[in-house]
C-alpha cells in the first residue's frame, strides 16, 4: 500500500460505526419513555376535554350528559346540535375512539336524567352520569397507566394499566396528582 493514500482505513470506519451504535443504544430508550410521557399527557389531557364537554353539554342543552362519545362529538362540518354538538374533536369521537396511543371507553350510567320535559332537539333523555376510562392502546409501548373520569371531574390513575371499570369514582384508585 501506498504512504500517501487518501480515505479512511477499514478499523477506522468501524470504530465510528461502533460509537454510532453506542449513543443509539443509549438514546432510542428515552426516546420511547419520552413518547409514552407525551402520550399519557394526551390522555389525561383528552380526559379533561371530555368532562369539561359534558358540563358544557348538560348546561346548554338542559339533559344531563351524553350517552355516547358520538354524541358529545359529531363528523367534521356537520351542524351542532343534541346528537352531535362538535364539543370534542372527531377522532376522540369517532369509533375506535383513539388518540395518541390511547383508547377510549365511554360508560352512559344509565339513570335518565330527564323523565319530562326532554328537549324536542335532544329526542331522548340523558344520563345523571358518565364514566369515561382510557388504556395505553399497546401497555408498555404506547403507555404505562390507564385512567378514568366521571362527572366528578377527578381523573383517577391505575399504575397497573388496566381498565379502571365504572363508575370511575368508585373505582378505588388515587387521583391523579
Amino acid at each position: 500500500m501506498k504512504k500517501n493514500q487518501k480515505g479512511f482505513s477499514l478499523i477506522e470506519l468501524l470504530i465510528v460505526v461502533a460509537i454510532i451504535l453506542i449513543i443509539a443504544a443509549i438514546a432510542i430508550p428515552n426516546l420511547l419513555r419520552a413518547k409514552i410521557a407525551a402520550n399519557q399527557a394526551s390522555a389525561v389531557g383528552s380526559l379533561r376535554t371530555i368532562s369539561s364537554a359534558e358540563e358544557t353539554f348538560s348546561s346548554t342543552y338542559s339533559d344531563g350528559y351524553t350517552l355516547t362519545l358520538a354524541q358529545l362529538g359529531g363528523p367534521a362540518g356537520g351542524a351542532v346540535s343534541c346528537a352531535n354538538a362538535h364539543l370534542i374533536d372527531e377522532v376522540l369521537s369517532t369509533a375506535p375512539n383513539q388518540k395518541s396511543g390511547y383508547g377510549f371507553i365511554f360508560t352512559p350510567n344509565g339513570t335518565v336524567a330527564l323523565t319530562a320535559g326532554v328537549p324536542a332537539a335532544c329526542g331522548v333523555s340523558g344520563d345523571t352520569g358518565f364514566s369515561v376510562s382510557a388504556t395505553p392502546v399497546t401497555l408498555n409501548s404506547t403507555g404505562t397507566t390507564a385512567y378514568c373520569v366521571d362527572e366528578t371531574g377527578v381523573v383517577r390513575v391505575n399504575a397497573a394499566g388496566a381498565v379502571i371499570g365504572p363508575p370511575c369514582s368508585a373505582s378505588g384508585f388515587p387521583p391523579l396528582q
